[in-house]
Parts: structure tokens; C-alpha cells; sequence
């Protein structure tokens, strides 16, 4: 259901400009579950969930557990001419490292790893902080890092890179997918429900009031 108002308040935590054509609205009346677009260009505002925190909060646990997964285990093994080589996940940057490619080496890893990890601790703190309803001076510098960085994090395309890549491998060597393969598949979807469901303006309402209280 779409709903929009426009804003007749004064209380600045409640308004938001659309992002594309700056009309101002009352994001207040929304009910759980509301989706709020523009009435003049119908861009997407927000949605309103009461249960959002609880859902963010597990998504974001759920996908580091995973990502713990990921790096423990093998990720592939191929097979060809009685030969034999297993990669893990970390693998995938030392190799590039081992071939003399140390900034390569080091963006796979900073994409693929470091800065989806480090976006989902952020997360992890910030919705726990709002959760418990504490006010913390860091929120708002949390908040803004969150959103920042998700633009750098390369998760879903490195995994659809590997699918790519298997159908050229699959003809050349028997390519045997591990633990680590599938937790990261896993991995991928969580990320991807964690950073979604977290809602930018919500999250911003929700600090906002916080630093009021």
C-alpha cells in the first residue's frame, strides 16, 4: 500500500524530501508494513516496518556466521589428470598476491570480505543500540559509514563472477564445490536481506529520536 502525506508538522524527525525532486513529506502516518513513494515523481521513500530491527538483526547475525563459514572451510577443489588443488575463500586474494598482484589481492579481499564483514559489525552495533533504545554519540557516524559503504561492497558480484566462471572450468577440470562455496551463497542472500531491510530513513528517524530523548 502506498501512502503519502504531505508534511503539515514540525517535527523535523518526522519529514522527508523526496530525493528526486525535493517535495517534502509526513512520514508519520505510516502503518507497519506502508510504503511510502512520491506523489509527484513516485520515487521510493521508505517502508515502514514495526519489526524491523528484530528482522535486521537476524539477517545480520545469520550472515556473519556464515562468513565465519566461508573462510573455514574449502571453497573449491578441481580435478584434472589426477591432479588435485583445493582454494579457500582468503585463498582467492593470496593467490593474486602470490603472482606479484598485491593491489589486486588486496581489493578482492577488501570487497569480498573486509568491507561486507565490517558493514555487518557496524550494522550488528547500530540496530542492537536502537534495540535497546541507548543514545550514543557514534550513531549518527555509524549510520552514515553503513550506508556509504555498501556501494563498495562487491559481494553478490564476486559470487555471480564465480558462477561464470565455473561453466568455462567445468570443461577444462572436475570442479567439486565445498562447505565454503555454498556457506558464502548463503552468506550472499543474508547480506543482501541485511543491508535491504535496514531502511535508511527509518534508521535515521529512529536516531534522531533518540537524540532528542
Amino acid at each position: 500500500m502506498d501512502t503519502i502525506t504531505a508534511d503539515k508538522s514540525n517535527q523535523t524527525s518526522d519529514c522527508l524530501a523526496c530525493p528526486s525532486c525535493d517535495l517534502v513529506f509526513d512520514i508519520s502516518v505510516l502503518q507497519d508494513g506502508e510504503v511510502a513513494r512520491c506523489t509527484r515523481c513516485r520515487h521510493f521513500l521508505t517502508i515502514y516496518r514495526a519489526d524491523e530491527l528484530n528482522h535486521v538483526l537476524a539477517f545480520t547475525s545469520a550472515a556473519l556466521i556464515f562468513l565465519v563459514m566461508a573462510c573455514s572451510f574449502p571453497f573449491m577443489a578441481f580435478k584434472s589428470s589426477g591432479l588435485e588443488s583445493v582454494m579457500t575463500l582468503p585463498e582467492t586474494a593470496l593467490k593474486l598476491w602470490g603472482y606479484d598482484m598485491p593491489g589486486l589481492a588486496f581489493l578482492v579481499a577488501a570487497f569480498i570480505i573486509v568491507i561486507p564483514a565490517f558493514i555487518l559489525i557496524l550494522i550488528l552495533a547500530l540496530t542492537g543500540a536502537l534495540k535497546l533504545e541507548r543514545h550514543n554519540k557514534w550513531l549518527q557516524p555509524t549510520g552514515r559509514l553503513i550506508f556509504l559503504l555498501q556501494s563498495w561492497s562487491m559481494v553478490e558480484v564476486f559470487f555471480i563472477g564465480v558462477l561464470v566462471s565455473l561453466v568455462k572450468i567445468a570443461k577444462m577440470a572436475t570442479v567439486v564445490m565445498g562447505v565454503s562455496f555454498w556457506a558464502y551463497a548463503v552468506f550472499s542472500v543474508l547480506f543482501i536481506l541485511a543491508t535491504s531491510a535496514l531502511d535508511r530513513a527509518q534508521c535515521w528517524r529512529r536516531i534522531e529520536a533518540l537524540n532528542k530523548s
